[in-house]
Parts: structure tokens; sequence; C-alpha cells
């Protein structure tokens, strides 16, 4: 073998096993990139902004580290607490529906690991995220800030009735399911604003749903199926 060759392929490995991590990192870029290309791009997602959003934000930092190797397959995967980080292609969906504009101010509901929440925030000016389970609440926070997420606000509270202090806003989106659009959240929708929430049974599936606020009434449109988690605390007493 000729010595320059040998000399390039033992440098290869030499950096191979001092910087593992940015190995694995293009790994998780070539992933993200199939990802979008048949999963996200290939079902029907135009939006370039959500398109260009999608391939940055690192969805394996949001899942178990004994779960990354998945982490860019279109399912949900678990994330404790009895709750699912959403399949790539329905964060993508629910993320483009919503038409946001940068300099919107979102409200989330079920925070979850934070994923779609950091997706909004490439997007728009500010998210407000509320999560019902402490530890995912608390987890989140932790992860947003060692990401550099500065513009994501979490609390741990009750969804249902929303976060008044910092309403209006110019769109909602629910990760949960729900039988029924909570009230306080249409208080809490500016005109013109938009909702986007998993409606029917949360018991097996239901319909995620668009509402538009115009002029006092609601503009509904009725969009895809889909199976959530059930919408807890105040959502899951009323009938």
């Amino acid at each position: 073998m000729h010595p320059l060759i040998r000399t390039i392929i033992m440098s290869f490995f030499i950096l191979s096993w001092l910087s593992p991590g940015v190995h694995a990192e293009d790994q998780y870029a070539l992933k993200r990139g199939t990802m979008i290309e048949r999963d996200i791009k290939g079902r029907g997602i135009k939006d370039k902004k959500v398109l260009e959003v999608m391939a940055k934000v690192p969805r394996h930092l949001f899942v178990d580290p004994a779960l990354r190797g998945k982490a860019y397959e279109d399912y949900p995967l678990p994330i404790g607490e009895g709750q699912t980080i959403s399949q790539p292609y329905i964060v993508a969906f629910m993320t483009e529906a919503l038409r946001l504009k940068p300099t919107d101010r979102v409200l989330e509901i079920g925070t979850g690991s934070g994923y779609q929440a950091a997706v909004l925030a490439e997007i728009v000016k500010e998210v407000y995220s509320i999560e019902i389970r402490k530890p995912l609440a608390e987890d989140a926070r932790t992860r947003f800030r060692n990401l550099g997420y500065k513009y994501i606000h979490v609390k741990h509270d009750d969804g249902y009735y929303g976060w008044e202090k910092h309403a209006p806003f110019d769109a909602i989106i629910v990760t949960a399911a729900a039988n029924h659009i909570p009230t306080p959240l249409i208080k809490q929708l500016r005109e013109g604003g938009r909702l986007i929430i998993p409606l029917g049974s949360t018991l097996y599936y239901q319909t995620l749903t668009l509402v538009t606020k115009k002029k006092g009434d609601l503009d509904v449109a009725q969009l895809l199926p889909v199976a959530f988690v059930p919408m807890v605390g105040e959502a899951g007493k009323k009938k």
C-alpha cells in the first residue's frame, strides 16, 4: 500500500476515535434528510420554512438516549410519564396548518419533551408552553436552556386554562386529545388567530381540527384522523 494512502486511512481512524460525536451528528443529519424526503416532503408538506426547520431541529435530543437510533422514524416514541413525542409528519403537518409568521406568539398545550415547541421557536417570535406533568416540564425547561432556546417559556400547570397573563396569542397548538375545545383557549386566541387540536374520543381516535377565530365566531375545519394521548386535568373531567 502506498505510504500516503496508509497515512490518510490511519488519520481517518484516529479522528473517528478522538471525535466520535462529530460522526454521530453527521449520521443524525443524514437521517433527518431521509426523514424530510420520505416522511415530510414525501407526504405532502410544502411550506419551505417548515421543511427547513424540521431538517434542522435535532429530534434525537428530545428522546431517551436508548431510543435515539429510532428518532427519525415516522412514529411516536415514549418519553416517560405515559406520554409520547409525536411522529415527525404530524409535527410538520400541525405546524404548517397554523400558517405561522415570524412575529407570531404561540401557546402550546402539552410540552412533552419539547420537540414541537423547538420546531415552533425556529419560526415564531415567542412560544409559551404548558405541561401538566412536573417532571416533563422541568426536563423540557432544562433541555431548552442547554440547546439555547431563549424564547420558549415553560409553565407547569393545567393547560386547559391557557396562560391568560400572556394572551392574546396568534396561534394555539394542543398536543393532547380532547372531546371539546377548552373555552379559555378560545378566549385567549386573538381575532384572526388559529387553534389546532386533536378533537374527538380521548380513548380511541380523533380528528385534527383547525379553528380560526373570525369576528367572535369560529371557522372550523377538520383536517386529518389522528391518535393522541388524552388531555388530563380539567379537560378529563368534562364530557
